[in-house]
């Protein structure tokens, strides 16, 4: 039995990671992230999008993401950030995952 991957296009891509802030910001950063998340899960292709506290480390935001397709991530995420949004991450660590199955726990 083979334990390939099959080729072709990924089934699902998922973008996940965090986000370093100032602790002091990062309640306004998530309120300013909501009306983002509402655009996000309303767009064609996004079948999850969250910005979320860490629970244990009060300057990281987490974030995730599942899209359909590259063609819908890009048609969503334009050019990122708005400047003043963009300004107020210190690091972050996020990275592009291309799933090719997807199955139940």
């Amino acid at each position: 039995m083979s334990s390939a991957v099959p080729a072709g296009p990924p089934c699902m891509l998922i973008i996940a990671g965090h986000l370093v802030v100032d602790p002091a910001e990062r309640e306004g950063m998530l309120a300013e992230g909501a009306r983002v998340v509402t655009l996000a899960r309303s767009a064609p292709g996004c079948l999850d999008f969250s910005l979320t506290a860490d629970t244990v480390d009060p300057s990281r935001v987490v974030v995730l993401e599942r899209w359909e397709s590259e063609t819908d991530l890009l048609a969503f995420r334009g050019s990122g950030p708005d400047p003043g949004t963009a300004a107020k991450i210190l690091d972050a660590d996020v990275k592009r995952y291309e799933i090719a199955s997807v199955g139940e726990p």
